[in-house]
């Protein structure tokens, strides 16, 4: 099925669902051009990607958002689950659309999801973008966050909590210094959170640490918390030329939302050099 709408970028969007197996997944679809799928952050949906998308479309590309099941009209089985049906459920909206083989632009968490599915999927995927998104497997010996950054990690999509007690967790672990992290008090999906914890959990990184045989773009946040830039090199050192970094300053781990236009343009120019 498909609808149309409009975002507030006044870009036209398409709305898709397509159903396989008891699962169905919702995809926002805008612009036209080489296809790019944009996976959110945990627990969050594909409206954090409202003024993204348009941003991508005015760069001639065809910008699709799969809705991460439990969100939105997507919906199946939230319990048991693992890396394989996350990306799963991409491989249902891109073989549906029949746009293989597409970039997959993972934020934050949806980079795992999106190199699980170059890893078990490698025909439907030309390339990976990382925006944002941590190696997942560390040197012997490294901590990735800081104990006060973990605790605060917890308290963002915590809905029990007040505003401002969130807002500065939002602070510490998403957002660089004197940008706005108000901008994600809401968007927070919990049981979808709990989910993909699961899931995470399930699926030792190892499996899809080097995201098959993709070309991967790494969208480093020079200020990030989470994804620390300190392992920047991680996956250069394990693939080598595959991997191309580019970084963005003044941004957290949130990125997207703090600088839209550098991401787009970082992600848009890596695209267009790839299929011209």
């Amino acid at each position: 099925m498909t609808v149309l709408d409009r975002t507030a970028t006044s870009s036209l969007v398409r709305r898709h669902t397509f159903t396989r197996a008891g699962v169905t997944i919702e995809v926002l679809d805008q612009g036209e051009g080489p296809a790019v799928f944009v996976l959110p952050s945990l627990g969050r949906g594909a409206e954090d990607y409202d003024a993204f998308a348009g941003l991508l479309a005015d760069r001639g590309l065809r910008t699709l958002r799969p809705q991460p099941r439990g969100i939105g009209l997507s919906t199946g089985p939230l319990d048991g689950l693992t890396m394989h049906d996350l990306a799963g459920d991409v491989a249902l909206a891109v073989e549906s659309l029949g746009l293989a083989p597409a970039i997959i632009a993972g934020h934050a968490f949806g980079n795992f999801v999106a190199r699980m599915l170059a890893t078990i999927r490698p025909e439907l995927v030309g390339g990976v973008a990382m925006l944002a998104g941590s190696a997942g497997m560390l040197p012997s010996g490294e901590s990735p966050y800081d104990p006060e950054v973990l605790a605060a990690l917890a308290r963002c999509g915590d809905l029990s909590l007040g505003d401002e007690t969130r807002l500065e967790a939002l602070r510490i672990a998403f957002f660089a210094p004197g940008n706005d992290a108000g901008v994600w008090l809401g968007g927070w999906h919990p049981h979808v959170k709990a989910a993909q914890r699961v899931a995470e959990a399930a699926t030792p990184v190892s499996v899809y640490f080097a995201g098959g045989e993709a070309p991967i773009l790494e969208v480093q946040a020079a200020r990030d918390t989470i994804a620390a830039p300190r392992f920047a090199h991680v996956l250069r050192e394990q693939l080598g030329e595959r991997v191309t970094t580019v970084v963005i300053p003044d941004a957290g781990h949130a990125l997207i939302p703090e600088k839209p236009v550098a991401v787009a343009d970082a992600l848009a120019g890596w695209i267009v050099a790839r299929t011209g």
